[in-house]
């Protein structure tokens, strides 16, 4: 009894996404999501580096999942013949079983659908964590977020209600690509073949890119993140591997939830927030200038030598109360 279901479309990180209503008092709802695993060369910045990519539904990250609190997901996992590799699926949000995994391993041609109830509020980690190849694929591109809203919405440090007019998904994603003696990044047929060369620079755990939605300037440019001012922003950042450090230049994180756990009360007024590996965070924002904001892992090098960093285009009038120029430069 109140027992509803719907099948909805996963969504795509770095896209405006409101699927969901930010209440509900449906309860016992039965939410159906399908990924579909696939194998695939990605190009990751402007020299045309590839990666051996392995994605949920195509890319890096995953698809971001919106649920609330207290309902059944039902995922219909999906490893077409055309792959070559055991895949599975490793759910934070779930409980038992690996999170999922060992209920979910498929090997080429083979499908599989699980059931579990979001018990816990917030946003968490999605990835895939095969035996013995947990590193490589999550490192492959293998991971995403899942969105469990509280029923009653967002919330305060005093219980008010946090409505947001927009929600992003930034997924932070290190990649390990070998170099030759000449220090170009090598290329390879296959992921197989490429396996034991990106297995040793893996282990020197340092990373040769560090990028947000699959690829240097993914999130910038013509691709940035759009707002108006006054908009109320829900950012959402995951890493599922290492540790980061957002970071919005020129505003703040007015509520932030660093490990993503709505039962928490939000920190207030934050300038950098730390998200450790295999976590995700949640971070809100009223735009209050207009202009281009960065939006980065405040490692700096990782921002601007290894790729970790998005923009924000904000329209909008100018406040000169906030800022303005006393005296400007002369170039």
């Amino acid at each position: 009894p109140g027992q509803s279901s719907l099948n909805q479309s996963a969504n795509r990180a770095g896209n405006s996404i409101l699927p969901e209503p930010q209440k509900s008092q449906i309860i016992r709802r039965r939410t159906e999501f399908t990924l579909t695993i696939e194998e695939k060369k990605i190009v990751i910045d402007d020299a045309g580096t590839e990666v051996h990519a392995m994605t949920f539904n195509g890319s890096v990250p995953g698809p971001m999942m919106v649920v609330h609190e207290g309902d059944y997901v039902e995922l219909t996992l999906i490893n077409p013949d055309t792959n070559s590799l055991q895949h599975n699926i490793d759910f934070h949000s779930a409980t038992g079983a690996l999170g999922g995994g060992a209920l979910t391993l498929v090997n080429p041609g083979e499908t599989a659908v699980l059931r579990f109830k979001a018990t816990k509020a917030g946003v968490f980690v999605y990835h895939c964590a095969p035996p013995g190849m947990v590193p490589w694929h999550v490192t492959s591109g293998m991971n995403g977020a899942i969105m469990v809203l509280p029923r009653e919405g967002l919330k305060d440090h005093k219980g008010n209600d946090l409505p947001y007019d927009k929600v992003y998904y930034v997924g932070e994603q290190d990649f390990y690509v070998p170099k030759d003696a000449d220090g170009n990044y090598k290329k390879y047929e296959s992921a197989g073949d490429a396996y034991s060369d990106v297995l040793e620079v893996m282990n020197t755990l340092t990373p040769s890119h560090i990028v947000f939605n699959g690829a240097v300037g993914a999130l910038t440019g013509d691709n940035a993140m759009t707002a108006e001012v006054g908009d109320r922003v829900l950012i959402l950042h995951s890493q599922a591997n290492r540790d980061t450090r957002p970071h919005l230049i020129g505003g703040h994180g007015d509520y932030v939830w660093a490990t993503g756990k709505f039962a928490n009360p939000p920190e207030l007024d934050q300038e950098t927030w730390f998200i450790p590996g295999g976590a995700a965070g949640a971070a809100y924002y009223t735009f209050q200038q207009p202009g281009i904001y960065a939006y980065v892992n405040h490692n700096l090098i990782e921002a601007f030598e290894k790729g970790a960093a998005a923009h924000f285009k904000v329209t909008g009038d100018w406040n000169d109360d906030l800022m303005t120029a006393v005296v400007k430069p002369e170039s």
